[in-house]
């Protein structure tokens, strides 16, 4: 007697394996196809499953593209450099940003002004907060603590604004060019901006 052949298994996703697959898809849409041309019917069909399990998680694709943009992030981070002062640290950490977040600017870009500011009635800071998360404040913080513990700044002194400052400056310049920063501009931004305010604080 013949054993009778088994149709192959499927593996049913669940719960973060399913999300993960359903925001990725939706960032392959934002990429491919931009978010104007973007639904919900497509990033499910690329996903493989119904339109209902994306409606179950996400109200509308505003929610959905903000999601994918926000974990798009989370899921590539950058490294927090260490090269034992606060010049080399700087000019580490912000040209990795430069270099890795710049086609992630580009595609952020791109969703907010194809109609996300529109649709969600966010204000553009409410989504920089958004999909940048505590990119913002807790990267920054370490490397500027650092530096006041090998006594190379005074961290009571500076204002907040100054600290930012670098991040912020190139975050714009992301936004403007949609590619990743010159060094020359990097270093500007550091030796004639950032470290005379900072060590005069």
């Amino acid at each position: 007697m013949t054993p009778t052949a088994k149709s192959p298994t499927r593996h049913r996703r669940r719960g973060p394996a399913l999300e993960a697959a359903l925001l990725e898809a939706a960032w392959d849409e934002l990429v491919q196809v931009g978010f104007a041309k973007l639904t919900m019917e497509s990033v499910a069909a690329r996903a493989g499953t119904g339109v209902a399990v994306l409606y179950r998680r996400w109200a509308n694709k505003d929610e959905l593209a903000l999601s994918a943009l926000e974990r798009y992030r989370i899921d590539h981070p950058i490294g927090l450099p260490d090269t034992g002062t606060l010049r080399g640290d700087l000019l580490a950490a912000l040209t990795a940003m430069g270099e890795a977040r710049a086609a992630f600017f580009a595609v952020a870009t791109a969703t907010a002004f194809s109609g996300l500011l529109a649709g969600s009635g966010l204000t553009p800071a409410q989504i920089r907060d958004r999909i940048l998360g505590e990119e913002r404040t807790s990267r920054i913080a370490t490397l500027y603590q650092r530096a006041h513990d090998r006594g190379e700044i005074d961290l009571e002194r500076i204002p907040s604004a100054v600290l930012t400052l670098p991040f912020d400056l190139v975050r714009h310049d992301l936004v403007m060019d949609l590619k990743p920063v010159k060094p020359a501009r990097i270093r500007s931004i550091v030796d004639e901006l950032v470290l005379p305010l900072a060590q005069d604080g």
